[in-house]
């Protein structure tokens, strides 16, 4: 390669081939001893296979180009002897695209085909967006990766992307790729459906022996087609005279989500503050804050006279606009602007905390919840979630996830 002509213009020299030890070292070696300047540089190893770009400056001064077509042939010597492929490529001075917004576009499915990708990739270009890199965030439980977005209308790539998750049964979130989205420092969950896959008040229902009503009015208070507060006490006025050991018993029955305890355990390990906010009752979330180590834990209490429910709920009640301000209000003792919190929810009670969070996710949600979120995940998996965080598979904190609650 001749370097004649084109002093001082970047070089970008691109090495592939099989992954071993020390091959980075000795390429910075070789363009140290050649006084080159290191603009950039980036690395990634895919079933071992090394993929490494190096962009330099050579000697402005070298008005012959020989230290240039030195270094060159040094390297190209090196590559041969290491049984690599050497590419160089004179680039511009300056990246256009340094100043173009970016934006982050996670994809996760169960599966992630080449067809659904390839649509996701076309919703992007169509709307004027470049892929600027791809990083695999995990195989398991799900896969997903994280597509770097340049320019484009991201009003119009996100209507795409919707239709583009719907027809091809995947979860697609679109965020401003900046220090905000790494920057997200409290989760607030709804209990019933999300954290759980029970509904508490169902349980206890079949304790009272009026599950089939309970259920039927729940139903239609998830969809959004009951006011909740009305709802909630219709519901609980069933259960009087449950004795106050069916509470145990429904307790006990409890089904923890699929990578529920892995969420949570992984939150707190990097840092997060975890709250959880029911339109269920205390004696339920109070176990599993103690459980699962949440900072917070809210809900509505039950009246008990002698060892049976009354059938009244105690105090305010936690329904659509309460949770909105628990959000709120535990965002501002921990310091956190609501712009750095996610809520995490699956009914139409839930819709006023995921518009306040600074993202909000839809989980195995009901279709008017899917409809006005942010963001949807359909897998049966919390900790799924992290991945829309932009956490990679390799960051999460796995260990024993029972599926069910232990008796007490």
């Amino acid at each position: 390669m001749s370097v004649s002509g084109a002093i001082g213009l970047p070089l970008l020299i691109r090495i592939s081939g099989r992954d071993r030890p020390s091959l980075t070292r000795d390429l910075l070696r070789l363009l140290g001893d050649a006084g080159a300047v290191l603009e950039d540089m980036e690395q990634l190893v895919v079933r071992e296979r090394l993929t490494l770009d190096v962009l330099v400056r050579l000697d402005e001064n070298d008005d012959t180009g020989d230290r240039g077509q030195a270094v060159v042939r040094d390297i190209l010597f090196w590559g041969f002897t290491q049984d690599l492929k050497i590419d160089f490529e004179r680039v511009e001075p300056r990246s256009r695209r340094a100043l173009l917004p970016r934006h982050a576009v996670t994809v996760l499915g169960r599966p992630l085909t080449p067809t659904s990708l390839a649509a996701v990739a076309d919703a992007i270009a169509e709307t004027g967006g470049n892929i600027d890199r791809i990083v695999r965030l995990a195989t398991e439980p799900v896969t997903a990766y994280d597509l770097v977005v340049i320019a484009g209308d991201v009003a119009a790539m996100r209507r795409s992307l919707v239709a583009v998750s719907r027809d091809h049964g995947i979860d697609v979130a679109v965020q401003v790729n900046g220090l905000e989205r790494r920057a997200k420092r409290l989760v607030v969950m709804d209990v019933d459906s999300t954290l759980i896959q029970d509904e508490v008040i169902e349980l206890l229902a079949e304790e009272a022996g009026c599950e089939a009503a309970v259920v039927a009015i729940t139903d239609r208070a998830m969809a959004g087609e009951l006011d909740f507060e009305a709802s909630l006490r219709e519901r609980v006025r069933l259960l009087r005279g449950l004795d106050e050991a069916a509470i145990t018993r429904a307790r006990d029955r409890i089904r923890l989500t699929p990578g529920a305890r892995t969420f949570v355990r992984t939150l707190k390990r990097l840092g997060f503050c975890v709250a959880i906010v029911s339109g269920g009752f205390t004696p339920f979330t109070d176990w599993l804050q103690a459980d699962l180590g949440l900072d917070y834990a809210y809900a509505n209490s039950l009246e008990v006279v002698d060892g049976r429910l009354t059938g009244e709920v105690l105090g305010p009640v936690v329904d659509r606009a309460r949770k909105a301000t628990l959000l709120a209000e535990i965002a501002a003792r921990q310091g956190v602007p609501l712009s750095q919190t996610v809520a995490v929810g699956d009914g139409a009670n839930d819709l006023d905390m995921l518009g306040a969070a600074g993202m909000g996710i839809a989980f195995n949600a009901k279709p008017v919840v899917r409809a006005q979120a942010d963001t949807t995940v359909s897998v049966p998996y919390l900790d799924a979630i992290l991945f829309m965080l932009g956490i990679r598979g390799v960051d999460i904190d796995r260990g024993p996830e029972p599926t069910a609650a232990p008796p007490a």
